[in-house]
């Protein structure tokens, strides 16, 4: 039976030694990797120069620079003689870990760019909010939900609150809840408005009427407008959606127990929009038309702009969305 053995090492009179040749490129790595290079550059570069891996072939992949780069017996122990110091092992070790919480950090903000893109709007001025970072890639790094009128060309025009992912969840919890104990509120009858007629409809009518009475029945001019009423009518029509749509959020919370963490699948599912007034009223409306809303105290609380009085002044956040 053939034991693997990492790339740098060789089988020497039943004892594992170091391969002076491949220890060299097991080396480069561990250094590259500490210049700043990255796992994929690394291995296209040792392909290019055609390097041969552990299997004597040509075709490095990512995937082998990371499980080389975390290999823990190149730093020996009672079968392997030592290849990288442990101070040089543990420090990409660090560097490792670093970049997977950047990639946590990039993935999730994402994410939540994703959950709320289109979903939050602004009360004032009727504007959607947008993700922005500030000071991005540093401690101090915020990320906050804004009016797309926040600033446009350096100029605050709007001063509606801002809010984090956190606080969108911790509304959609709340307004989630009020619904789930008091479900008779899908029971209401929804006011459905009339119709609005066009001016253009409106006049079509008028002149249908006429030749009508006129009995031009037959005429191409009547055949023409009743076309044209005919098309004017479906593409001003609204299909009543709401007793499906209630039906949907009806299915979507039986069984559902109070929430006391976010559901992203039941915030996806009943959730049309959340409107966001500067007097610190939050409106939440469900698919199908129902509205919740409710007044954060604590937002009326805060500064302008719902922030604290030394963030109010920094206008230097990127728009992400």
């Amino acid at each position: 039976m053939q034991t693997y053995m990492p790339i740098g090492y060789k089988m020497v009179d039943g004892k594992i030694q170091i391969d002076k040749e491949k220890s060299k490129t097991v080396k480069r790595i561990f250094s590259e990797y500490l210049k700043g290079k990255s796992l994929l550059a690394i291995a296209k570069e040792l392909s290019q120069k055609e390097v041969t891996n552990a299997n004597n072939k040509i075709n490095w992949t990512h995937c082998a620079i990371g499980r080389i780069l975390e290999n823990t017996k190149y730093m020996g122990d009672e079968a392997y003689p030592e290849l990288i110091d442990k101070v040089t092992f543990d420090n990409v070790q660090t560097k490792r870990n670093q970049k997977k919480n950047q990639l946590w950090r990039k993935a999730n903000r994402k994410k939540g760019k994703c959950l709320f893109a289109n979903k939050i709007y602004c009360g004032e001025c009727g504007e959607p909010y947008r993700k922005y970072t500030e000071h991005s890639g540093k401690a101090c790094e915020k990320n906050r939900w804004k009016c797309k009128k926040y600033i446009f060309k350096n100029r605050v025009l709007c001063r509606n609150l801002f809010y984090t992912d956190e606080e969108l969840r911790k509304v959609f919890i709340s307004t989630a809840n009020k619904l789930i104990k008091n479900q008779r509120l899908l029971d209401k009858p929804y006011k459905k408005e009339p119709p609005k007629i066009s001016k253009e409809l409106l006049e079509i009518e008028n002149q249908i009427t006429r030749l009508e009475e006129d009995e031009e029945f037959s005429s191409q001019e009547l055949a023409n407008l009743i076309f044209k009423r005919a098309e004017l009518t479906y593409s001003t029509s609204q299909i009543d959606g709401y007793e499906v749509q209630t039906q949907k959020v009806k299915e979507m919370l039986v069984g559902q127990d109070l929430l006391t963490e976010f559901d992203e699948d039941l915030f996806k599912g009943i959730i049309d929009k959340i409107i966001i007034y500067q007097d610190g009223k939050v409106e939440t409306q469900f698919i199908n038309g129902l509205k919740i809303s409710e007044i954060l105290e604590y937002k009326r609380k805060d500064e302008k702009n719902g922030c604290s009085e030394k963030d109010s002044g920094n206008h230097t956040a990127a728009n992400e969305i």
